[in-house]
C-alpha cells in the first residue's frame, strides 16, 4: 500500500510544495514545529533512511541543503535544524525546521496550521529557489 507521501507525490493528496525535481520533493509540514517547517522526501518510497541507496541518499541531502538555504533566507531563525525520525510515515523523510534553540526540534511543539497560512509561507520560501 502506498504511503501518505507517495500519495502526495502522485497528486492524490494536496500539499504546499516548496521545490521538486525528478527524484525529490519538499513540502510544508501541516503540523509545523515552527513556520517554514518543511519535509524533504525521495520520490522512491523507502521506509528507513539507511536503506536508501547511497546515490539517492546523497542527492537527498544536497536537495535538502538547497531547500534549507531558501528557508533560512525567508523565515526568521538562527539556523535551520535537520531531523530524521521516520516513525510517523513509512517513507524516508527529513524535517527542516527553522529554529532559535535546540528545543525547537521537539515535535511536542508542533501545531496544526491554517491552509491559507501554509500557502503564504510556501510562496515566500519558493521565491528563494
Amino acid at each position: 500500500m502506498a504511503s501518505l507521501f507517495t500519495k502526495i507525490i502522485e497528486g492524490k493528496i494536496p500539499c504546499h510544495k516548496i521545490f521538486e525535481d525528478d527524484n525529490y520533493l519538499a513540502f510544508l509540514d501541516i503540523r509545523p514545529i515552527n513556520p517554514g517547517h518543511t519535509l524533504v522526501i525521495p520520490k522512491k518510497e523507502v521506509d528507513y533512511i539507511f536503506d536508501v541507496e547511497d546515490k539517492l541518499l546523497g542527492g537527498l541531502m544536497i536537495f535538502a541543503k538547497k531547500v534549507a538555504i531558501a528557508i533560512k533566507k525567508e523565515m526568521p531563525c538562527k539556523k535551520v535544524g535537520i531531523m530524521v525520525a521516520g516513525l510517523e510515515v513509512p517513507h524516508t523523510h527529513i524535517h527542516l525546521v527553522p529554529m532559535f534553540k535546540i528545543l525547537d526540534l521537539n515535535f511536542a511543539n508542533a501545531t496544526p496550521t491554517d491552509n491559507e497560512e501554509l500557502a503564504k509561507i510556501a510562496e515566500r520560501i519558493r521565491k528563494h529557489l
